[in-house]
Order: structure tokens, then sequence, then C-alpha cells
């Protein structure tokens, strides 16, 4: 038997997976109290805004992936909120800005992860809305042992905190300095907004009236009129290095809705793979996929320098694409059959040559070339880009890259066979300030767009940015379905490639494919301000041995050996036809964990 550093967890009654143990508890909690995948996913999102706040928070946005036990595939719920009406190219120029920054008020979009749980629970869920925010209330009143990262994060920002954003300071310093490590932290603030919200969806008589009304009182209510009365004042510091109001209002957020999509899909080797849509950096997958299919790279060692070398150099081909051509299909034209055909990946298989390509590629395709010459122009003048202000960055893995957000991620399954994938992800503690007497943080997410006319991630009212955030659902030949994800910003869907790769053919399970040695390039246009570019770039960990590395190094990759078990921060759960259910988590930060019966 191969060593795991966990059991691959296994039952039939319900597994659940998350980023932080408290979550992945909670989950289990709900479970047992009868709840559905829904309720159990909520419940975790909730408590995750709490015990991982530089990862994601109530005003961050958030795509699900939905699969009922009777659906022959899964659905999108897109909690990816919108530019405001006042988010225009015209108005950021105007401010001195040829960015959107990558912090602060300018940077965020209306948030949509709290309406996208709402709609979920109601039309999925089991559970009194109560029984879904009690433990995060909890947490938040009563403490929990903060995390080194969290008060690392704190630490580091405290001086900003202080002097530029003081709310910020009130909500994570109460004693006047960061909490120490493991100590508990506590947010009354978030627990009174919750209380709040309750007590007056509660008026309403009905479980599904009470989530409707929760959603009024979220978007229109109280929480929206803090926001729009703050908003209306604030000017605060932000990364550009000079101090900016922002354009958000609450009549943007009165406007708004999550959506219920169809998601994009592939076959490979007999398996269906479903992704959300251009909006996200899904569809990169599908395309490293449809690259890998006919690529030999079924018949390589996983961990070894062919298979390495290989799915790099797809995925820059795959993230080329996505810089030049993905954003909101309701407001571009995208050319997502080409895209996904198999057609256009056998005239791009050829690319993948036996060494590190140093170029941007993307496709040229009929219509739409000047798309491609533009990011390429792009990522041609971001090559040097390095630092960014307060705040800034990619939402990578944050042990890689200090005082930065990250993002989280959910897998659940029931003993009815409902299943979830989420990836919720921004209101990060680091990016904006708190909004007085609500304890959470906005969003900056807008920081995806480019303020440059005539591109699908223009900055446009109304438009949604091109997110990073990616859940994962697939299904095996033998009809295992399966959800999965990861955190890690452009790293997402990397690191979800090599698990998947691995599950089709290695042979592994769910926790040695998680297990197994990772690796991610940033050769192409970083999503993240400063949007960094880094020509050949490859990460590897060195748990893929000396003699791979030195070959990856022959064939011309510029590598950067991480410390050990340190990349990746992988999910995943899986029911077999027969009613078995699995699930594992990643060791890595030692923070993630799967539970089930």
């Amino acid at each position: 038997m191969q060593f795991t550093t966990r059991p691959e967890i296994k039952g039939t009654f319900g597994v659940v997976a998350s980023t932080h143990w408290i979550a992945s508890a909670v989950g289990m909690k709900i479970l047992e109290a009868g709840g559905s995948a829904a309720d159990a996913a909520a419940a975790m999102g909730f408590t995750l805004h709490v015990v991982e706040p530089h990862l994601n928070g109530p005003l961050g946005d958030m795509p699900l992936l939905w699969r009922g036990a009777a659906d022959d595939a899964p659905q999108v719920l897109c909690g990816q909120g919108t530019a405001p009406a006042g988010a225009t190219i015209a108005h950021y120029r105007a401010e001195g800005l040829d960015s959107v920054p990558g912090s602060g008020l300018l940077a965020t979009v209306i948030p949509g992860a709290f309406g996208a749980w709402m709609a979920l629970l109601r039309d999925h869920g089991k559970l009194p809305l109560r029984a879904i925010l009690e433990p995060a209330i909890y947490y938040a009143r009563h403490g929990h042992p903060v995390l080194p990262r969290v008060a690392a994060t704190i630490d580091g920002l405290s001086d900003f905190f202080r002097d530029e954003w003081p709310t910020s300071a009130t909500t994570w310093m109460p004693g006047g300095s960061a909490p120490e490590a493991w100590s508990l932290m506590r947010n009354p603030d978030l627990a009174d907004t919750w209380e709040r919200l309750l007590a007056e969806a509660e008026g309403a008589t009905g479980r599904e009236a009470q989530i409707d009304a929760a959603r009024h009182v979220f978007y229109e209510g109280f929480i929206a009129e803090a926001i729009d009365t703050w908003m209306r004042d604030a000017c605060v510091m932000d990364a550009s290095g000079a101090r900016h109001k922002g354009v958000l209002t609450g009549q943007d957020m009165a406007s708004w809705t999550e959506t219920l999509e169809t998601p994009l899909s592939v076959d490979y080797e007999g398996w269906t793979v479903w992704k959300p849509g251009m909006w996200s950096q899904g569809p990169s997958l599908l395309q490293a996929l449809r690259l890998l299919d006919g690529s030999g790279i079924a018949d390589m060692d996983s961990r070894g320098a062919d298979f390495v070398h290989t799915v790099t150099e797809a995925m820059k081909l795959a993230f080329a694409d996505r810089e030049a051509y993905y954003g909101d299909p309701l407001h571009s034209d995208i050319p997502t059959e080409m895209l996904l055909s198999r057609a256009y990946a056998d005239t791009r298989r050829g690319l993948l040559g036996p060494k590190a390509s140093l170029d941007q590629r993307p496709g040229r395709i009929d219509g739409f070339a000047h798309q491609a010459d533009a990011a390429i122009t792009r990522a041609q003048a971001s090559e040097e880009a390095s630092g960014g202000g307060v705040g800034a960055g990619e939402p990578t893995m944050a042990h890689l890259s200090e005082k930065r957000g990250d993002t989280v991620h959910i897998d659940v399954i029931d003993q009815w066979g409902n299943s979830v994938s989420a990836t919720p992800s921004g209101g990060w503690l680091q990016s904006s300030p708190v909004v007085p007497g609500l304890g959470m943080p906005l969003n900056s997410r807008a920081q995806m767009f480019w303020l440059q006319e005539g591109l699908p991630t223009s900055l446009a009212p109304g438009r949604r940015p091109r997110t990073t955030l990616s859940p994962s659902m697939a299904q095996a030949p033998d009809g295992t379905r399966h959800a999965f994800g990861t955190p890690g910003g452009d790293q997402q869907d990397q690191w979800q490639l090599m698990l998947f790769l691995r599950l089709v053919h290695s042979g592994m399970n769910l926790q040695e494919s998680i297990d197994a040695p990772l690796f991610n390039t940033a050769h192409f246009q970083g999503s993240f301000d400063p949007r960094p570019v880094r020509p050949g770039h490859l990460m590897v960990e060195p748990a893929f041995g000396e003699a791979v590395i030195a070959e990856l190094r022959a064939r011309g990759h510029d590598l950067e050996v991480a410390e050990p078990w340190t990349v990746g921060r992988l999910t995943a759960a899986c029911r077999t036809p027969d009613g078995m259910l699995k699930a594992a988590a990643t060791p890595r930060l030692m923070q993630a964990y799967a539970v089930g019966r």
C-alpha cells in the first residue's frame, strides 16, 4: 500500500472537505442534523469567513457547482458580482489611474457570494437559515484559535491599519496590536450583523420566505445601507499609493442578482469534466485537456520530467488564450465553441515542443486576432512588473507571497448523493478596510479588469470580471461523480489539472493524487495587481527529486524549487455508483481536512 499523509476518507452517509478543519467539522455537523449538501456547504462557507478572514469574507464572490442526485450534469451558481454603475474607464482615468488598484474601494465589485449562498439554500437546502449561520455567529462571538498566517498578516499591516484604515484596526486589532498566533480571535461586529439579519428575516413565515427576506436585508436593507452611507464619504489609501473614493452604491447592490447557468464541459478518456463559464478561468483546464488528449500524457510517469514539462507547456498555451479571449459573454463576443473544440486543439498541439517556451502564444482566431495581439503587447509590458501597493497582489499561496490574500474551497456530498463544489473568495482583511459596524471588508475583484477599451476584460458597468475562481466537477466512465478544487489564484486550474490527470492515468486514489508533488507556472500574465509576467517560470516541489529537477532545467525552464509540502491546497470528494463516498484534503499548510462516515 502506498503511504499517504492521511487516509482517504470513506463512508456512505456523507463527506465534506474544506481548507480549514473547523469548517469541515461544521459541515459534518450540518449533515448529521439532516441537512443537505447545500446546507452543509453554506454553513462551511460562513464559518470560513470567520476562521480564514485573510482568505475570504461575506462581501466577497463565489462560483459554485451544484449537482443534484438525479441530475445528469451540474449547474453553475454564479455569485460573481458585476462592476458598479460608476465603474467606467473614464472615471478611473480621471482619477489618474492607468490600472485598477489591487486594494481599496475602487477595486470592489458588487458582493455576490451572499446571494449565491441564499439561492442555494432556498432551492436545495432543508434546514432553517439560523442553523446555517449559528456556527459562524458562535466563532465570531466567542472566538476561534487564530491561524499563525492570519496573525502574521495583521501584524504586517498593523501600522497601515492604524494610520490609514482605522475600521480595520478596530476589528482585527481590538487590543491595539495584532493577535498572537493560536490566541482566541473574535469579530463581535460580524456576529451582531448576522444576528440582526436573522432577527429581521425571521419576521417572515417559512424557511424559504426567511431566506428570501435575508437576501433582501443584505442587498436592500441595513447591510446595503451601511455600505452605501460609508461609501459616500470614505476616501482611503489603496495600492496605487493614493487615496480614492469608491463607486459602489446601495442601488448597485439592489439591482444585482445571482444567476444559474449551464457549465462548460469536455470529454476526456471517457470522463466528462465541468467548469464555470468564460467569466472564470475554468475553461483553461478544459482547453489544456484538449491539448493533452493525444499528446502521449497517459503513458508518462506523473512524477517524471516528461509529465511536468508537457503539462506546463499545455497550460502556457491555454492560459495565453485565457488572457486573449476570456471575459463576460453577456458583454463580449467570446469564441467559446472554437476554444474548446478538438479541431482548435489539433492546430495547437504541435506547439508542445521539447524545450520550454519563453513566448506568449495565444491562438489566432478569425475575427479575434487583434485580441491575441493585444494580449501579447500587455504581457510584454508587464514582464518587469513587481511590487504593488499595500494589500495588492495575486491571491496565491499566502506563505509564498507575504501580505496577500487567498481563497478557500469546499466540497460536499450528502447521503442522498447531492454534491457541491464551491470556491468562495474576496473580502480579504488585507485588501479593503472594514465597513463600519458590519465587521466585514469589501472585495477587490475589480482588479481583474483592464482600463483599455475594446477587450473582453475592459472595465465596464454591469460586467463580470474574469475571475480566477474555478470549482470543478467530473464524472468517470463507471459513473463515479467527483467534486474538487483549490484556492490559489492563477494556480487553481493548474493544480486541479494535475489532480485530475493522476486520477485518470495513474490509478491513484484521491489522497494519493493530492499528496503527489505539485508544480505551477507564472509564465503568463498574472491576474492580480501588478499583473506580473515571468517567461519560462516553473515552480516545483522538491519531492520530484534532483534528477527530474535537473532535467527540467536542461529543457529551459526558469526553475524555482519550493520548500517541501508548500504548493497547492487541493480538496476532493467523490461518490461511486454503489453509494460509497470518499474524500481527501491536502496536508499542505496543515489546515485542510476531510471528514465523513
